[in-house]
């Protein structure tokens, strides 16, 4: 294998066969020890982490083939905290899209004037740079199309899709009576017709997740889901 790229919370191989393989760390993002799915920067590392955030992406991966919705997953290892994935092609030099249920994180800090802490959004849809620099820039879908990143039809189709996806995500926590406050994605084109299609994972380090009014942790989410009814 090739290793391709060393990230903050997996690294990716090149396989032979031209797939790729993601090894999950137990690294997750935050600032001063604490956790945070939008953060820049790895805050805290815990035993197991990795192999949690690989069940629960799996999980939320075949839930998303049944629905027909595409993505980049082949199969998974969770021994080896391993996923093989089909190539992917990043928008520029990567995006994260976020769907937003409720005003928290950053959403609150920028629009603390006009939203109150926790109040509901409807699906908001936001995309930003993966820009470390310059602390992940927000974009928007005219910017999006004139830097050459991606067109106006495929934003359409991007946005779309984050809904659908989020939409999934937030019907699965209900049935263990958690809610979904918002969720980060990325996405790719995906074979030879660039299909865009989910990449990355699906875990409790990229959402935010409530149950009664307290926060759930990304192991403890895992747990809860992964649990035999």
């Amino acid at each position: 294998m090739e290793i391709i790229y060393e990230g903050k919370t997996k690294d990716v191989y090149k396989l032979e066969n031209g797939n790729y393989l993601l090894k999950f760390k137990d690294d997750l993002t935050g600032e001063d020890g604490v956790f945070d799915p939008g953060a820049n920067s790895v805050a805290l590392s815990i035993d197991g982490a990795g192999q949690a955030g690989l069940g629960l992406t799996k999980f939320f991966f075949e839930k998303l083939a049944e629905k027909g919705i595409p993505t980049h997953y082949i199969d998974a290892d969770i021994e080896k905290a391993t996923m093989t994935v089909k190539a992917a092609e990043v928008f520029g030099e990567g995006l994260e899209v976020i769907c937003r249920y409720r005003a928290v994180g950053s959403f609150l800090r920028r629009y603390g004037k006009y939203v109150e802490d926790g109040e509901q959004l409807d699906a908001y849809v936001e995309v930003t740079l993966k820009d470390d620099e310059r602390g992940d820039p927000l974009i928007n879908k005219d910017a999006l199309a004139m830097l050459d990143i991606l067109s106006k039809a495929e934003y359409k189709k991007l946005k779309e899709l984050t809904k659908k996806t989020a939409a999934v995500v937030k019907e699965e926590l209900a049935k263990k009576d958690i809610e979904l406050f918002d969720i980060k994605f990325e996405f790719g084109r995906v074979g030879e017709d660039k299909e865009i299609a989910l990449i990355d994972e699906i875990s409790g380090s990229n959402m935010r997740a409530y149950k009664d009014g307290e926060y759930i942790e990304p192991l403890a989410l895992s747990k809860i889901m992964l649990e035999e009814e």
